[in-house]
């Protein structure tokens, strides 16, 4: 028993960020005060909303490139309409109902047109940030006048736990569950496995990747409201680079770019740990060319473990 839990990937993440943290309280004395820990959850929080859209889409076979895009646009969406004078709970719902429409969109290319996800993400991803850019002239959109009760969505705590946490929290739980527990979401796995296999022994495969695409998008539109509560603002250039980091902690949580294997929990990990690695990065006083270069070579070194995998288990 013990064995196995040690040949878990989830246990080694788990070791690996309680030494990250027992080196990090030896190495600045503010890592491990209160204000850090709270910045550093509520930061994967959002983020790691976005991640389990991610992994599940993986699973399936697929990939995103356009997350950060689409999830500036649901901000700039949402902040346009409420300036615009819609109330701020109906513009978010329509943001992210556009987000799901976007998801939507790529899942035709990809179900229907027969494109790859790659080639269809990088386009959204294109368009999106267009989209952006043209909506608010290159600006950020200062939303000051967002009543309190909106705030409280992305400023607010449960006592002492952010609400951040707590929806994020419920996110990982339901879809957690969904994907260990259900039929419709094993599905998943059998489609990224081996696709052809799976619609031979009976799944409509497309009808795997279609919702599992619109989700990912979905996810990002949830995302991006979260942060405009936040940040009382809508940053047309925000998420330039989240992608990379969206799908490294996928990765690093066991997610295989190949489909077919990956959990939530493990990816909820490895946003824990990347989180930990760019907080320990910044109060280490790195230079910021310096940290993308830690987090670009994290990635590859992920991948590198993966396909090293695969070529194990092939």
């Amino acid at each position: 028993m013990i064995r196995r839990l040690f040949r878990m990937r989830e246990t080694g993440l788990i070791l690996i960020i309680l030494a990250r943290f027992v080196v990090m309280s030896f190495a600045s004395p503010y890592f491990l005060t209160w204000n850090n820990m709270r910045a550093m959850a509520m930061a994967f929080a959002v983020e790691g909303i976005v991640v389990v859209g991610m992994t599940i889409l993986l699973i399936s076979g697929g990939i995103d490139l356009s997350v950060g895009s689409v999830t500036a646009l649901a901000m700039v969406i949402a902040g346009l309409l409420f300036l615009a004078g819609v109330d701020p709970w109906v513009a978010s719902a329509m943001a992210i109902a556009a987000c799901t429409a976007i998801g939507a969109i790529m899942g035709f290319f990809v179900t229907r047109v027969g494109l790859h996800h790659f080639i269809v993400s990088l386009a959204v991803m294109v368009i999106a940030r267009g989209l952006c850019l043209l909506g608010t002239g290159g600006r950020p959109l200062g939303l000051y006048t967002l009543p309190p009760e909106f705030k409280f969505l992305g400023q607010g705590s449960l006592g002492v736990v952010p609400v951040v946490i707590v929806i994020f929290v419920v996110v990982v739980v339901a879809f957690d569950f969904l994907l260990r527990r259900t039929t419709v979401f094993r599905k998943v796995f059998y489609t990224g496995s081996n696709e052809k296999a799976a619609a031979y022994s009976g799944i409509r495969t497309k009808k795997v990747m279609f919702p599992t695409t619109t989700l990912c998008s979905a996810l990002c539109g949830v995302a991006g409201v979260i942060y405009m509560a936040r940040f009382g603002s809508a940053q047309p250039t925000f998420g330039v680079g989240m992608e990379l980091n969206v799908i490294a902690a996928a990765v690093i949580g066991g997610a295989s770019l190949s489909g077919g294997s990956g959990s939530i929990a493990g990816a909820i990990l490895g946003t824990i740990l990347l989180s930990v690695v760019s907080s320990s990065l910044a109060l280490l006083d790195v230079s910021v060319y310096w940290q993308d270069i830690i987090r670009g070579s994290i990635l590859l070194a992920a991948v590198t473990i993966d396909h090293y995998l695969n070529k194990r288990r092939g």
